[in-house]
Parts: C-alpha cells; structure tokens; sequence
C-alpha cells in the first residue's frame, strides 16, 4: 500500500515562534507509543545526567543540519552503490537526528530543538511512503518515538501529518503480519515491531489486538524450547540473533509501558527465553564464529563484496549491548549482567534507553 503525500517544505525552515504556540492542547492521557506524556514532561529531572549531555551535545550538533526525506528508501538485499543503497544510508541519517533533536527539546525545554525536530517530523510525514518493507522502515521507530516525545508541543498540521503517517503503517502492517505469518523469521519481528508502535501510538485497540496476536503466533514459530530462534539456524549467525529479538523486545517493551506482560509470555517459546539463550555468548562463556554455515547467499555475496561483518569472524558481545539494555528495562534483574557485558566490552549503554526507562542513580 503506497500513498502519495504531498511535500510542503516551506515548512521546514525553523520557526521564530516556539511551535507549541501554534497548536491546540491535547490531552495528557494521549495515546504513545513508547514514552508516555509524564515521562517525557519528567526528563528535564535529569538533565545533567550523563546521558542527557551526550543526547544534548548531539542534538544542539544537529540544530542547523537539514532533513533529506525520500519518496522512497531501499538497502535490503542491496550492496553499496547499487540502486538507491546510498541515497538510502544517507536519508536514514535523519532517525537518529529526529529523536536526539526531540529527548534535546524535553531536556531542555529550548523552543529551537522543537523546531528542529518538527521540521524533521513534518519532512518525513509529508514526503514518505510507507513501502512494507521491514528491513528498509525499521529504524523508523525512532520517528515514532520522537513523536511521542514532542506530540503535545507540535502545530496540528504536524500533528495530522504524523497520524496519517501512522496509519498508513499500522495499518499496512497490520495486514502484512497475517499475510506474512509463515515467515518464523527476523523479517516478522521487524514488521511485529513497528505496527505494535504505531497501533499504540494511535491508540487503536483493534490494531493493538492484531499486533499482540501476531506477536503470539511469530514467537511460537520463531523461538524453540531453549530459546535458539529460527534466525541462528538458517544465518548461523549471533548477529541475526539479536537483529530478529531487538524488534521483539521493543515490542514488548511498548507493551509493558501500556500495563501489558509480553516478555515472559509464551514460556519457553518467550522472548525472555531467547535472551536467555543468548547470554553465555554476551559474557563470553561460549564463543561463536559468524555466517561460515549460513544457508542464505546474499551473506556469502556480502562477504565477497568485501562488508566483513558478514564474512566469517568471532562475534563480538558488544553486539549484544542494545539487546542487553532493552531487556534490563524489561527486567530490572537483568541491568548487572548488562552493565557488566558494557564493561568488559569498554562501550556505553544506548543512552537514550537508560535515560527513559532505567531509573534515576
């Protein structure tokens, strides 16, 4: 399903006026998708954190960069160079622009962050098509997060833009998850993900039913008993291990923010289960060397094209980490054993995760 929206860039120049001027209230009890509206409105409590001023230097960075949204974005099953690879790259740059110039605008309360990511958002809502392909939109997550976090400051006109923008997805997704049910793979928890988002991020129980639903019927086919997920078998491969559980656990974390218990469900077939599975590699009790039986050609293409981290190499716990934090949120048991697999890595946490979700040290 494509629609053609039309582009109004005269919109994206900033504003001398904050753009919370220009719009209507509304309600506190606002449908999100991930960060509901008090814990965005609290963020300015931890403004001096660590992780507040690495998300603010970036974002005050970003002040004068321009979005570059596209009609169209495209890198799966691609190769640098080829098509529309690196026009892609460079549009897919603007994610995580959106969303410092947002968690910046909470932190800060400073009117030229909301502008900033305003525009970004009014960008990508006017000029983009929804393609239902999971691989190229699922970072478009942090769109919907950036949104959560500025929705109550932006101009209606914004705000409409960004509804429609979220129907077409929830919508298309909700469709392609049953007509894609067969697929036990990561392409399902990334198309899982992003309709779970945006059906919370509408508000609309009949489509939040559909992607619980589809989360229900993907991890019975996805995860096995002892928590190894279809990915590993046919990539031989940890890095598509926490490719197909990162979206999952999204999902589960949005659910969890709406009062809703994903990650132990479904025992043994559970997401909790297969991050289970993953942790003696996180903390380098077992040791895996990627892709050398991958079923898949286009990783054995990748390789020969010269993208080494599709070639055969140990795999690295750091590559862990955001699946790590992701699932400490989720269960608070779990943050030493994150924090020590960041340590013995020498690499930080996502910080915009522990800034929302891990409590205040």
């Amino acid at each position: 399903m494509k629609t053609v929206l039309i582009a109004t860039f005269g919109l994206l120049a900033l504003r001398a006026l904050p753009a919370s001027a220009q719009n209507s209230p509304i309600s506190a009890n606002a449908p999100f998708a991930l960060v509901p509206a008090a814990t965005a409105s609290g963020l300015a409590a931890r403004n001096n954190s660590p992780e507040a001023l690495k998300i603010v230097k970036r974002g005050t960075d970003h002040l004068t960069a321009t979005p570059h949204p596209l009609p169209t974005i495209h890198t799966e099953g691609t190769l640098p160079h080829q098509g529309i690879y690196d026009q892609s790259k460079a549009a897919e740059a603007d994610f995580p622009i959106i969303l410092d110039l947002a968690l910046s605008y909470r932190l800060t309360s400073d009117a030229r962050y909301l502008n900033a990511a305003d525009a970004y958002l009014l960008a990508w809502a006017s000029v983009y098509n929804i393609s239902l392909d999971p691989i190229d939109e699922t970072n478009m997550d942090k769109i919907i997060i950036a949104y959560d976090l500025t929705r109550d400051a932006l101009p209606d006109s914004t705000r409409q833009k960004m509804t429609l923008f979220l129907r077409h997805m929830a919508e298309g997704y909700a469709g392609a998850v049953v007509q894609k049910k067969k697929d036990a793979g990561n392409w399902q928890s990334h198309r899982i993900k992003l309709l779970t988002l945006s059906a919370f991020a509408l508000g609309e129980q009949s489509l939040i039913h559909k992607a619980h639903e589809a989360f229900s019927e993907h991890i019975r086919a996805n995860i096995r008993p002892d928590g190894s997920v279809y990915d590993f078998y046919e990539r031989d491969a940890l890095h598509y291990v926490t490719y197909d559980l990162e979206p999952l656990t999204v999902a589960c974390l949005a659910a969890m923010m709406h009062g809703q218990e994903w990650f132990g469900e479904g025992a043994p077939h559970s997401v909790a289960k297969a991050i289970d599975w993953v942790l003696p590699f996180a903390t380098g009790q077992k040791t895996h060397v990627e892709f050398v039986n991958s079923k898949v050609k286009f990783d054995r293409t990748r390789a020969g094209a010269g993208i080494g981290e599709y070639g055969a190499h140990q795999w690295q716990p750091a590559g862990s980490l955001n699946l790590l934090t992701l699932a400490a949120t989720l269960d608070p048991a779990r943050r030493e054993v994150c924090q020590q697999v960041a340590s013995a890595a020498g690499k930080g946490l996502s910080d915009w995760i522990v800034l929302l979700f891990w409590p205040k040290n």
